[in-house]
C-alpha cells in the first residue's frame, strides 16, 4: 500500500485530475452542446474522447516521473520530505514505468489519431520529447522550461479542438454547419488555452523563486537566478496584469450578454483572487510565502476550469 501511495505521489495525481477535469468539462459542456446546436457529428466520439483523455493523462504522468528521475539531487535540497525516487521507488523502476506509460499513451494516441486527425499523434510525440528534454535540459535554462510547461498545459485544451476534425477531409469543402461549429469551439479553446498558458507561466516563475536554493546549487539558470527575484516578480506581475485585463474585458462582454451568474462567478472566484495574488506577490519575501502563492494559483486554475460549466447554457 505504501508503494501504491508513493507511485500516485510520483505521478502527481492531483495534476492528472486537473487534466481529466478540464477535458471532461470542455467536451461535455462545450463540444457536445455545440454539436447539438449546429446539428453536426464530430469524429471525436465519446469512446475516442475517453481514449484521448487517457493518453493525455498517461503522457503527463510519464513526464512527472522522468522529471523526478533527473531531479533527485535538486529535490534533496528543495523538498527532501516529498522525494519518492530512491527513497521508496528505485530509479530503475522509475525509468521502467516512464517508458511503459509513455508507450501506452502514444499507442492510444496513434489509434485516436487514425480515427480523427494525424495532428494528435504528431503533437503527442512532440509533447513526450519536450517533457524528456525539459527534465534533462530546458528546465535549467532561462525561461525555456517555463514556456514549455505552459504550452503543454494549454495543449490539454487545444488537443480536443484538433481531435474533432477529420484528417482525410482536410482538402474537401467543409459543411457550413460543421465549419460554424468548429469555429465556435476554436474560440472557446483559445480562450481557455490562453488562460491555462498565462496562469501556468506565472506559477512556474513563482515556483522557480521558491526553489532558488536547490536550483542555484546545481547551476540551473532559472529566471530568479539569472535576473534576480525583483525582476522575476515584475515578469510574473506583468503577466498577471495581462490576464486580469483580459478577464475584465470578458466580464464586460458577459454583462452585455446578460450572463449574470457567469460574470459574478468569474469576478468573485477568478478575477478578485488574481488581484489578491498580484498584491501578495509584490510583498512576498520568503520560501513559505512563495509556496503559499503557488498553491493559491493552483486553486485559481481550478476555479477557472470550473467556469466551463456555465457555457453549457449559453452556447
Amino acid at each position: 500500500m505504501k508503494l501504491l501511495f508513493a507511485f500516485f505521489r510520483l505521478i502527481r495525481w492531483p495534476n492528472l485530475f486537473f487534466i481529466a477535469l478540464t477535458q471532461l468539462l470542455f467536451y461535455y459542456c462545450i463540444i457536445i452542446p455545440i454539436a447539438a446546436r449546429f446539428e453536426v457529428s464530430f469524429h471525436l466520439t465519446q469512446p475516442l474522447f475517453f481514449l484521448l483523455m487517457t493518453a493525455s493523462i498517461l503522457i503527463a504522468a510519464a513526464g512527472y516521473i522522468i522529471n523526478d528521475y533527473f531531479d533527485i539531487n535538486i529535490d534533496q535540497v528543495n523538498k527532501p520530505e516529498k522525494m519518492v525516487i530512491e527513497k521508496i521507488i528505485k530509479r530503475r523502476w522509475a525509468i521502467f514505468w516512464h517508458w511503459t506509460i509513455t508507450t501506452v499513451g502514444l499507442i492510444i494516441s496513434l489509434y485516436v489519431s487514425y480515427q480523427t486527425s494525424f495532428i494528435i499523434i504528431i503533437a503527442n510525440v512532440i509533447c513526450t520529447l519536450l517533457l524528456w528534454f525539459y527534465s534533462t535540459t530546458f528546465k535549467k535554462q532561462l525561461l525555456t522550461g517555463n514556456v514549455i510547461i505552459s504550452m503543454l498545459t494549454a495543449w490539454t485544451v487545444l488537443v480536443l479542438y484538433f481531435a474533432i476534425g477529420d484528417t482525410f477531409h482536410l482538402f474537401s469543402a467543409p459543411d457550413a454547419n460543421f465549419f460554424a461549429a468548429t469555429n465556435r469551439i476554436f474560440k472557446y479553446a483559445v480562450l481557455y488555452a490562453g488562460f491555462a498558458f498565462i496562469i501556468s507561466l506565472v506559477r512556474e516563475v513563482v515556483k522557480d523563486i521558491e526553489d532558488m536554493e536547490g536550483d542555484a546549487k546545481y547551476r540551473c539558470n532559472t529566471m530568479p537566478i539569472a535576473w534576480g527575484v525583483p525582476a522575476s516578480k515584475v515578469f510574473a506581475g506583468v503577466w498577471l496584469a495581462v490576464l486580469i485585463g483580459a478577464l475584465l474585458i470578458l466580464q464586460f462582454y458577459a454583462f452585455q450578454q446578460r450572463w449574470w451568474v457567469t460574470a459574478v462567478y468569474c469576478f468573485l472566484l477568478v478575477l478578485l483572487p488574481l488581484i489578491w495574488i498580484l498584491r501578495k506577490l509584490y510583498v512576498a519575501q520568503n520560501t513559505a510565502q512563495y509556496h503559499q502563492l503557488s498553491s493559491f494559483i493552483k486553486i485559481i486554475m481550478l476555479t477557472g476550469i470550473l467556469s466551463i460549466l456555465f457555457f453549457r447554457w449559453y452556447i
